[in-house]
């Protein structure tokens, strides 16, 4: 008999639940008629176990099966012949042949036969042994419900740490992630065994686990296989599927399942780890103002409590809850969410007090704002903290939706507070500081205009606001320029001095930079960054005191072993960790012939100079640090590209395919090539941004186009974000600005076509 079912995976209307139930119902009557053609012995039965049991089969979901039968039974030909139309119509088949006792036993020791069998269901043959079956196996799993319930709690932290967050990843694992399906069915696995009390919002994640489920039936349908990696590349085909506006509603639906999902599995794992540990021991509850109660590590309060009156327990619950590294009670939760009366305008100074000094606890006030948040009390405190709630990023570079980054940044903060005299200002910009990304427009713009609100509400003096105010304003001004920008020229260091303004600021400038790469991603923030950012505010701070940048810049390109190594006139190679520096004579693409051999090597470059004088050029490039260089090879194709014996154009094409073929989407909106002059901030050289998609012999291709424009290189800066790359070049034409309009658009009709050609 043939199993039909392309008419239940080409109906898109039928999505999560609605097409899981059907595609089950359609498997059961398949199945089962399978066996009754076959003719099932007396004492068989076939139960649907796992996924298969929990009617949640997906299109690529595996078909878990097991035949159970009694000692004595006869399934020897019924067993041989049972499988081979389940193979036959293609379907990866899960089986198992076995008595009641003997898969009770194996359940005793193996943790996913015993979930397995929890959810199994009858499909065909002797009723009265698969109700056997389920009676025993439930029986077993509560007697030994402590013990399996605590490897149950490893194997979902096993699970979460193999395949990270649902709500935060590029390409989340929507099954197995933390907040995936797996952990609706661990908390249900968990609650089943009765040794743990009702578990409290587990009821509540039906349209949660309904969202991802609709995910995860559309993935399957759109990559026709198996798999549960919601990558960027099937984000779009999967959104419309489902019918969303775009890609980022859909990742936002999905992050905002798998927190509350998340939510209700950390409380519970958290009340694995402690309450069963403690069950058995007498623990001192503390009484604190206000009604609120710490027994242990769970924080409530009193049923007498006066929320109603007291719109400053919200913040003091949260300051304690994280103080004490405590959950929050979900009943305290709901009571504070549903009688909280109207908040102070302006607040308090004890609940401003309150609300800095939780976010100057740093890591231990994300859990305590998410489950705030949870319950919509994040927004309560901070209005406009709502349109941020779960939006996606949807680039490598932010590993962390609008709200979440906000936190991170503060809990980073908190850690930079001794560097500033304002901690309170610090820990409270960097939690705003893109508040502006969950609305229209420029966020820089958008979140300067909507601090002046929160920090007036929050009861700031004018001069704190104007200070919050900037650092949103400011807060890309010192990564911007320290990598964009040449540090040993007076005009950058003169420019961000007067921008900023005031030392207090530019420190809690200083410290924003570092706490919001940090929490940005890996890619945001590292030691030479680091390096270029610390420069760069020592030498404004000191400008900003009345010093000379002359005072503080203590070396300059060329360096006197430079200079020695062009005294000789000839080829020189030096390559000294991530330094490279080449002395050739001066001829046309001295510069981009080295960009190019650099690039065949795999080198991402993160600065370059070049110095031309007495017909000899000197070019310096720094790779990024840590990088394995191969300086054999590296010599060697230096030596052959700038004597213009290396085909480097067609090698670096051919390397650029390869890269291309095998690297995945990194940004959900890739960057739009684009060249922008400027003639202001340097005395000596204009400056050219060239931003474009990362690909390889990037540097390599402007600087070629340059080479054909007369343009030459004095120095550049390479920034990579995510898969956007942004070049700056201090360049001159024929040792002046270039400042006509018509010579800046030729060059960048050049670049452009060098980084846009295929």
């Amino acid at each position: 008999m043939q199993l039909v079912r392309d008419d239940l995976f080409d109906d898109l209307s039928l999505t999560g639940s609605a097409f899981t139930h059907a595609y089950t119902e359609r498997l059961d009557g398949w199945i089962r008629a399978v066996a009754e053609d076959i003719g099932v012995p007396a004492g068989v039965a076939l139960v649907a176990v796992g996924g298969y049991g929990r009617q949640e089969m997906c299109p690529q979901s595996d078909l878990d099966i097991v035949l159970v039968h009694r000692p004595d039974a006869d399934i020897a030909t019924f067993a041989d012949q049972v499988w081979y139309p389940m193979w036959d119509a293609g379907m990866k088949l899960g089986h198992r042949v076995d008595t009641v006792e003997g898969l009770c036993r194996l359940a005793l020791v193996d943790l996913d036969t015993a979930t397995a069998v929890i959810d199994a269901r009858f499909l065909v043959g002797e009723e009265a042994l698969a109700d056997e079956l389920f009676v025993a196996a439930n029986r077993q799993w509560t007697e030994t419900g402590a013990t399996q319930v605590a490897e149950l709690a490893d194997r979902v932290g096993e699970l979460h740490d193999q395949h990270g967050e649902v709500a935060f990843l590029l390409g989340p694992d929507i099954k197995s992630g933390r907040g995936g399906l797996r952990d609706v069915h661990s908390l249900r696995w968990a609650e089943s065994s009765g040794a743990l009390p009702d578990i409290s919002g587990l009821d509540g994640l039906s349209q949660a686990t309904e969202t991802l489920l609709r995910a995860r039936v559309a993935l399957h349908r759109v990559t026709g296989r198996p798999g549960d990696r919601l990558v960027l590349d099937y984000q779009d085909d999967v959104a419309e599927q489902l019918g969303y506006a775009d890609a980022d509603v859909l990742m936002a639906d999905i992050a905002q399942a798998a927190r509350s999902i998340a939510w209700i599995s950390d409380a519970t794992w958290f009340w694995v780890e402690r309450g069963l540990e403690h069950r058995n021991r007498a623990t001192d509850v503390e009484f604190l103002d206000g009604g609120i109660e710490i027994d242990g590590w769970l924080l409530r309060l009193a049923d007498d409590a006066n929320i109603a009156n007291s719109p400053e327990l919200l913040v003091r619950v949260a300051l304690v809850a994280a103080r004490n590294r405590s959950f929050i009670d979900h009943d305290t939760l709901g009571r504070l969410a549903d009688e909280m009366g109207e908040l102070p305008v302006p607040w308090t100074d004890s609940m401003r007090q309150d609300f800095t000094d939780l976010l100057e606890l740093g890591r231990a006030a994300i859990p305590v704002c998410e489950a705030l948040d949870q319950v919509g009390l994040m927004s309560v405190l901070i209005p406009e903290w709502e349109p941020c709630r779960s939006r996606p990023q949807r680039n490598a570079y932010h590993r962390f939706t609008v709200d979440r980054h906000l936190l991170e940044a503060a809990a980073e903060a908190s850690a930079l507070t001794d560097r500033v005299r304002r901690p309170d200002l610090l820990v409270l910009g960097a939690l705003l500081h893109d508040i502006g990304k969950g609305y229209p427009g420029d966020h820089t713009d958008v979140g300067v205009e909507l601090i002046e609100t929160i920090a007036a509400r929050m009861g700031y003096s004018a001069a704190d606001t104007t200070l919050l105010v900037d650092m949103c304003r400011h807060h890309l001004l010192l990564p911007d320029a320290a990598t964009r920008r040449d540090l040993d020229d007076d005009g950058t260091i003169h420019a961000v001095a007067t921008t900023v303004g005031s030392a207090d600021l530019l420190d809690l400038l200083g410290a924003l930079t570092e706490a919001d790469s940090i929490a940005t991603g890996p890619s945001a923030w590292n030691s030479s960054k680091a390096t270029l950012v610390h420069l760069l505010v020592d030498r404004a701070i000191h400008v900003l005191s009345g010093g000379e940048v002359a005072e503080v810049i203590t070396s300059r390109f060329p360096s006197p072993a430079q200079r020695e190594m062009m005294n000789q006139g000839t080829y020189s190679c030096r390559i000294v960790d991530e330094t490279i520096t080449i002395v050739q004579p001066d001829r046309p693409g001295a510069f981009y012939r080295v960009a190019g051999a650099i690039a065949l090597n795999g080198l991402d470059i993160v600065s370059a100079a070049a110095h031309t004088e007495n017909g000899v050029a000197l070019s310096e490039f720094m790779v990024i640090p840590g990088s394995e260089i191969d300086v054999r090879r590296l010599e060697e194709q230096l030596e052959r590209g700038v004597q213009g014996r290396l085909a480097i154009d067609s090698r670096v094409d051919e390397r650029r395919v390869t890269y291309a073929r095998a690297t995945k989407r990194l940004s959900a909106r890739p960057a739009k090539p684009s060249v922008r002059f400027d003639d202001a901030i340097s005395e000596a050289s204009t400056v050219i941004e060239v931003t474009g998609p990362d690909a390889i012999g990037f540097l390599y291709r402007i600087s070629r186009a340059f080479a054909e424009m007369g343009v030459a290189i004095w120095s550049a800066r390479i920034q990579t974000i995510g898969d956007a790359v942004v070049d700056s070049f201090y360049v001159t034409h024929n040792g002046r600005k270039i400042s006509d309009s018509s010579h800046q658009a030729e060059i960048e009709r050049a670049v452009l076509h060098a980084i846009g050609r295929k």
